[in-house]
């Protein structure tokens, strides 16, 4: 029995994802990132269901 708030897995090799993937290490290069899962999670559109 599969659970329904499993995610499914996103494509990090898609040059859409790649770009997103680059923007935040580029951020995090320059010390603008601060928080490097909350960046990612939002730049590939992961949520978290943790209350």
């Amino acid at each position: 029995m599969a659970s329904e708030n499993t995610q499914q897995p996103i494509d990090l090799t898609t040059p859409e994802n790649v770009d997103k993937g680059q923007q935040v290490y580029a951020r995090i290069e320059s010390g603008e990132c601060t928080d490097v899962k909350a960046e990612l999670d939002a730049a590939y559109g992961i949520t978290s269901e943790q209350d």
